[in-house]
């Protein structure tokens, strides 16, 4: 395993693909050991907030069927503003792939960087949990 350098794998000026979905503050509650905010609740976060989206296009229920591609550029902080920007890769007979990426606001600097990325697979479902195909 590399140790963490705070360089990124992204490009100098990239800006963020798709559409805010959800927002939230980063809060003391949500800490590891290390006193950054815990990974699995910002993936929950990015399952939220892209959930919106296939929700929208699904026109109903939906379920996380595949999580791919996780990376984590940089720690999110405390007090950080977390903001999940969704978009739509693909879409099958039943499913949906969204991009999803996670860029934070650093108090009080005001820096704007992405901090995670993943792709997000649902399925539309019916009231029972069975799968229906998109409208």
């Amino acid at each position: 395993m590399q140790a963490y350098t705070g360089e990124t794998d992204y490009g100098e000026g990239e800006v963020p693909r798709g559409r805010i979905t959800m927002q939230s503050l980063a809060m003391p509650a949500d800490t590891n050991a290390n006193g950054d905010i815990f990974g699995g609740w910002l993936m929950a976060q990015m399952d939220l907030g892209s959930s919106v989206l296939a929700r929208s296009r699904a026109r109903g229920r939906v379920a996380t069927i595949v999580v791919d591609s996780m990376k984590f550029h940089r720690p999110v902080h405390v007090g950080d503003l977390v903001s999940i920007h969704s978009e739509m890769l693909k879409e099958g007979t039943t499913s949906m792939q969204i991009g999803v990426e996670v860029w934070i606001t650093r108090q009080p600097s005001e820096e704007h960087v992405k901090v995670t990325e993943a792709v997000f697979t649902f399925v539309a479902i019916d009231e029972n949990g069975v799968k229906r195909p998109l409208p």
